[in-house]
């Protein structure tokens, strides 16, 4: 298990001709996926610590001279530069990462088994452009100076052991369009900001983030958001706006209550839509029809009444639709038609006649709220995407036939957003 908490560990790369039996047994620990890497474009130095070995491969010099550092540690190298750095079984890593301060890249390889923490000196990676670490045992707090690394694009510490707060260092990296920290410990409410990033992925499912989910949530450009298993409370946020070009939005195993509203139906390129395992409640809206491009819609495991509008199970691209474990009294035989294509899930409902509902006393016990008006039964009529969006003030513009649900014929609905 290589230990961080000291610092940065690694070898360099040697080329076979003139590699000792020293190099060539790191060479097969890199092989076996012992270690993580790291590539630059400039070149650094390296130095030994005792089994740490702080590694720089140079590639050939601009006269097309040999690998410098093929035989002597110490030697400085021309041309390209530091290629890869890793840790063996013994490794730490040092404060002499300033060593490395070009590296344009850090990742991780199968296996790498890291633990510790993460030294503030990594900040002195000042053109770091990937840091990948997820998959090892690095705990504690993100240090604060990761904020400095100002070239960082992507930022992978998923399925590690950090704690704490979400991590405010990441939201002053100001290039960062990648951020994964999924299944972590990470706790507390999630700030504002982090929806206000230029991110086009953001993956933070299986925390144990807490409190509402912020309004800002529809101004991220993000394209796909994933905010499951956390204890997250409240309701889900209005769409304001458009929502950004999200097409994947994962919300499950939390405990958001309330409404699906409206302005759900209006998010003109989400693909994957998981809502299950809360405690939403009350009629699903109409405008969900509205999802022309959707192909995954869960809403399994909550605490929704009243009969399934039947141009939900009219959305052309739909591929799996569950709605199992409501309190759903009725479905339509558009819905019967998907669940004869194994597309449809509407088991441990209240539908009479059916099989595999729920029994009649839990029926009678649905739950309901009066001052939800989400309670209101949805109409059956089609709905006009395009008048209904401008009425909740999104601003979406429908172009073009619409779906044959909803007009009666056409190709679909073009969506543009200004």
């Amino acid at each position: 298990m290589a230990d961080l908490s000291g610092g940065l560990g690694g070898d360099c790369d040697p080329s076979e001709e003139d590699e000792d039996p020293t190099d060539r047994e790191t060479r097969e620990d890199m092989r076996l996926g012992t270690g993580f890497g790291v590539e630059t474009g400039e070149k650094g130095s390296f130095e030994t610590r005792g089994d740490t070995v702080l590694g720089v491969l140079a590639g050939e010099d601009e006269a097309g001279g040999g690998r410098a550092g093929g035989g002597s540690h110490g030697e400085e190298g021309g041309g390209e530069g530091l290629r890869l750095l890793t840790t063996g079984e013994k490794s730490s890593m040092p404060e002499e990462i300033a060593g490395v301060e070009a590296a344009r890249r850090l990742r991780e390889e199968s296996a790498v088994g890291l633990k510790g923490t993460l030294p503030a000196a990594l900040s002195l990676l000042s053109h770091l452009t990937f840091l990948h670490l997820n998959s090892n045992r690095l705990a504690g707090a993100v240090p604060d100076t990761l904020g400095d690394l100002q070239y960082l694009t992507e930022l992978d510490l998923s399925n590690n052991l950090f704690s704490g707060p979400f991590p405010a260092a990441t939201l002053l990296i100001p290039s960062l369009v990648y951020l994964d920290l999924r299944f972590n410990g990470f706790s507390g409410e999630l700030p504002d900001e982090v929806f206000a990033k230029n991110l086009d992925a953001l993956f933070l499912n299986n925390n144990q983030f807490e409190g509402q989910i912020p309004e800002t949530l529809w101004s991220s450009p993000a394209t796909a958001i994933t905010l499951a298993n956390n204890r997250l409370t409240g309701p889900v946020p209005t769409a304001y706006g458009y929502g950004g070009r999200v097409r994947e939005l994962l919300f499950l195993n939390n405990k958001l209550t309330g409404c699906v509203p409206e302005a759900l139906g209006f998010l003109p390129y989400i693909e994957v839509l998981d809502l299950s395992n809360n405690l939403l409640s009350g009629h699903l809206p109409s405008t969900l029809s509205c999802l022309s491009g959707i192909e995954v819609l869960n809403i399994a495991h909550n605490q929704f009444t009243g009969e399934l509008p039947e141009l939900v199970c009219d959305l052309r691209r739909i591929t799996n639709l569950s709605v199992s474990f409501n309190f759903f009294s009725g479905i339509s035989q558009d819905c019967d038609r998907l669940a004869g294509r194994n597309v449809f899930d509407f088991a441990g409902n209240c539908v009479p006649g059916r099989g595999m509902q729920r029994p009649q006393p839990e029926c009678d016990d649905a739950p309901g709220d009066v001052g939800l008006s989400c309670l209101r039964i949805p109409g059956s009529r089609p709905v006009a995407c395009a008048e209904a969006a401008v009425s909740i003030g999104i601003g979406v513009t429908f172009g073009g036939p619409l779906p044959l649900g909803l007009s009666g014929g056409g190709a679909g609905v073009t969506v543009t957003v200004p």
